[in-house]
């Protein structure tokens, strides 16, 4: 049975500390801690097998049972007043419940699983996109070069909806840690590039993917062993990275059912 407690207090520490992970991108790093914002991340979590550290609640939230079900998944429960949870989201229509949750601390990558790497990206909304794609197209893992968004951060998360609790994700990294994944590295690029179209993948394989204005930078397209281009018919220059993204993985899962 989940322990239950109120707070009523801006002053509390626990409020001062989801405080910090809303709006501090690195505090997630720093407490190895995530905060779910919204009933659908939670049942996200649950569905995944997951486990929350705490709940907490809007005290007009708790008098509903299906919430107040999905609340008592935790092994501790705060109820708070409903002004003091809108303090807690980043959202216009703030959402009844949230889920507070330790993170994996994963620090090295993981070789021989299908990857996505990303470098430096810095679009909350491309990110969490990226990792709701790479999960449905079956990749494991996704690597992160300094630099980039904090992946367990609030907008990363619920442009994910529930993606990152289907995948290994490693942040923090160097471009020469990618090289004990021992999967072919195969980068989108505009210049001496392969087309997509009818190119023989290989399988697993790390799609490497850029920085929205900068592209990957020269010491990791180095690493790479393939280039490659998308054809744009309608004279484009380049694409959103997260439109890329979903093109490259949506080409490298045809592969694999065709083989």
């Amino acid at each position: 049975m989940s322990r239950v407690k109120h707070v009523e207090s801006r002053q509390n520490e626990l409020f001062k500390g989801l405080r910090r992970l809303l709006t501090d991108p690195a505090a997630c790093r720093r407490q190895q801690r995530a905060w779910l914002e919204g009933d659908h991340l939670c049942r996200a979590l649950l569905e995944r097998g997951g486990a929350p550290v705490q709940a907490v609640i809007g005290a007009s939230a708790w008098e509903r049972p299906a919430l107040r079900a999905l609340a008592e998944a935790a092994p501790e429960v705060v109820v708070v007043p409903d002004a003091l949870l809108a303090d807690l989201s980043g959202l216009e229509s703030p959402p009844p419940l949230g889920y507070l949750i330790a993170l994996d601390a994963a620090t090295a990558v993981q070789p021989g699983l299908r990857t996505v790497v990303l470098d430096r990206l810095q679009d909350p909304g491309n990110v969490g996109s990226i990792l709701r794609t790479a999960a449905a197209m079956g990749f494991a893992q996704v690597c992160a070069i300094k630099g980039t968004v904090a992946l367990w951060s609030p907008k990363v998360l619920r442009a994910g909806m529930g993606a990152h609790f289907g995948l290994r994700l490693v942040e923090g990294l160097a471009p020469a840690d990618l090289d004990a994944l021992a999967v072919p590295l195969v980068v989108t690029h505009l210049q001496d590039a392969q087309p997509l179209p009818g190119l023989r993948l290989p399988d697993p394989l790390a799609w490497v993917l850029g920085h929205e204005g900068q592209g990957v930078s020269d010491e990791l397209s180095a690493r790479c062993t393939q280039r490659v281009k998308i054809p744009q018919p309608g004279g484009e220059e380049s694409l959103n990275v997260a439109a890329a993204a979903a093109i490259c993985l949506y080409a490298s899962s045809l592969g694999r059912v065709a083989g």
